[in-house]
């Protein structure tokens, strides 16, 4: 017993150095067009409307006169070849009794689809859908086991302001995963609007970091002052389980 006492102190031991330690120094490397090209092959966004579909929409171009008028939305994040996607929970918050649409970006070809909520987090602001269609264009994750340090180059792909913006810089380091935590939030100096929640924050390489989920100003009298934005990143081994588990009931069904 003393024994198994002293091995898992040495193994929480472990933990805390590699997850507490000082993080590496940021990689110089900046998003470039070749990152911006992957964010725009991937650009994703999230309807939730009374309507019971979006092809007229979407097939004319977006118009403002085919708009649905009811619709909250937000962006995403494809994370699989077969139809998973994140985005910010807050973003499904009038959902009931609605529908949800995800509208993904196949190439250079927008497509729409009814998708199906797999799981929500409203601590994390992190949620779960999914489509019944493959989508090929999909995110990598950054290393599971490596530093993100402050400082590292990021560039988010909000439907708002995602290829308006300038390119950004993590302003708090996102640590090695653990088994203790469900999602990591992080900062970064890229200010968002209503729109980008949902959306991917992406390196300098087109790796996913994370998805968009708030903004902060301070707000002295009359005036705003941007602060900085708020980002979030789910445990990817546990979304990983979800995604598995979800594709199980599936094929039993």
């Amino acid at each position: 017993m003393e024994r198994l006492v002293r091995v898992s102190l040495l193994l929480v031991a472990a933990w805390l150095t590699e997850s507490c330690g000082v993080p590496p120094q940021p990689d110089a490397v900046a998003p470039s067009r070749a990152t911006r090209q992957i964010v725009a092959e991937r650009v994703s966004a999230v309807v939730v409307t009374d309507r019971k579909d979006l092809d007229k929409w979407v097939s004319r171009n977006f118009s403002s006169a085919q708009a649905p008028g009811d619709a909250d939305g937000g962006s995403a994040a494809p994370i699989s070849a077969d139809g998973y996607f994140l985005t910010a929970d807050h973003v499904l918050a009038r959902m009931a009794g609605r529908n949800v649409f995800l509208i993904y970006g196949q190439g250079h070809q927008l497509v729409p689809a009814k998708a199906r909520v797999v799981w929500r987090s409203e601590s994390s602001d992190i949620a779960l859908l999914h489509i019944p269609a493959k989508t090929p264009y999909f995110y990598q994750w950054t290393p599971a086991d490596k530093w993100l340090p402050v400082g590292t180059g990021v560039m988010h792909g909000g439907i708002s302001t995602g290829f308006k913006t300038p390119d950004g810089k993590l302003n708090t380091a996102v640590p090695p995963e653990s088994s203790f935590s469900r999602s990591r939030s992080f900062k970064m100096d890229i200010p968002l609007q209503p729109g980008d929640s949902g959306g991917p924050v992406v390196d300098a390489y087109g790796r996913l970091v994370g998805i968009n989920s708030a903004v902060e100003f301070l707000v002295p009298l009359e005036t705003a002052f941007f602060i900085d934005s708020e980002g979030n990143r789910p445990n990817t081994r546990m979304i990983t389980s979800i995604i598995e588990n979800d594709r199980a009931r599936r094929a039993g069904l």
